[in-house]
């Protein structure tokens, strides 16, 4: 790990270990998480929809579909009145925050995004999540004026070296300042990473956990590498390729080690696992739902992977589906904003 977050060596060997489990000790490694989350954050599942509002990107990140160098993508940019239509109708579906989401594109569109935010705060109930990569901090200052109740910002991998070979527009300790930023100004902070980058190690695995813990995150979102036919990694494959039990052993070991943190169930779990990833990854930690609110004329655009889920649905369709699988499972629909619960045990 990174040194302002080095765990001991006991600690990482106790991380790999969970994470070598197999048969009872897995079944009971996947009941301990599922427990941790019920103690912790009860069992409301809290909906958080996302608005790709644009696949606009300066960045060219190695693995992703909308990367600068892609120019196969049709871009696109949502307007106020479209992201404010959609954002209107949220709350109607249970969902309690807007996840305001797109590629990276710093300078005149920073004010803008504090226009969309403040709108949404004045017309709904919604909580609003920003996500849309490194901002200095007083951008972020900005939007938390404009009403921004929380900002999302994968730091992808704790390994300096493998962040800087597939991220050549930023390095590591860029990304986790603006971390350090956010949590500095009292918003709430979420980041996570990606399960089985080429050239990660079940080491890196475990420091990427223990890495959210030393931020003490209040969401942390994970998901697979799925390798996108129109980037520079189309021919990789997963590091845990042929074990892809590993996605769902990484995301329960994430919960033991941040008990209280929300924590999404993402699409991509989805894309590996058809049909019943996130319903599994509910029972394993999971206690956050983020169903897809992008315009279907969009949705297309917006693939940062291959064999996205849901891209020609309706985000009514998206909805009944999502309140069917939550409710199949046995789990409730969380009601109000879905705060961190840091905030309310007064840690933040």
């Amino acid at each position: 790990m990174i040194e302002n977050g080095r765990e001991s060596k006991a600690l990482k060997d106790k991380v790999v270990s969970l994470l070598k489990s197999k048969g009872n000790d897995l079944t009971e490694l996947y009941e301990q998480a599922d427990h941790i989350r019920k103690v912790h954050m009860g069992d409301e599942v809290y909906i958080r929809g996302i608005i790709e509002f644009s696949n606009i990107c300066n960045n060219d990140c190695l693995y992703c579909g909308i990367r600068a160098s892609n120019h196969l993508v049709n871009r696109y940019t949502m307007t106020l009145d479209e992201i404010l239509a959609v954002a209107r109708e949220m709350p109607l579906r249970q969902q309690t925050t807007v996840v305001l989401q797109s590629g990276e594109t710093p300078g005149i569109n920073d004010r803008e995004i504090g226009n969309i935010i403040k709108m949404i705060k004045a017309e709904t109930s919604l909580a609003v999540t920003v996500s849309v990569g490194n901002r200095p901090r007083e951008i972020y200052r900005y939007w938390q004026e404009c009403g921004m109740d929380r900002y999302f910002l994968r730091f992808e991998t704790s390994d300096p070296v493998l962040f800087a070979r597939l991220h050549p527009d930023c390095t590591l300790y860029e990304r986790l300042d603006c971390l350090y930023a956010l949590k500095e100004l009292g918003v709430q902070t979420g980041s996570g990473f990606m399960i089985g980058l080429p050239g990660e190690t079940l080491g890196t695995l475990a420091d990427n956990i223990l890495l959210c813990r030393d931020l003490d995150l209040d969401m942390i979102g994970i998901g697979p590498f799925i390798p996108h036919p129109d980037t520079p990694l189309a021919d990789e494959k997963n590091a845990y390729a042929g074990e892809e039990e590993m996605f769902f052993k990484a995301l329960a070991v994430l919960r033991l080690f941040n008990p209280d943190a929300h924590i999404p169930a993402t699409t991509a779990f989805d894309a590996v696992f058809p049909g019943e990833g996130r319903n599994l990854a509910l029972k394993r930690g999971a206690n956050v739902f983020m169903p897809n609110n992008t315009p279907v004329e969009y949705r297309k655009d917006y693939l940062l992977y291959p064999g996205k889920p849901c891209i020609d649905e309706s985000a009514q369709e998206c909805s009944s589906c999502v309140l069917s699988r939550i409710e199949s499972i046995g789990r409730k629909i969380g009601l109000g904003p879905g705060h961190s619960v840091k905030m309310h045990r007064g840690k933040k």
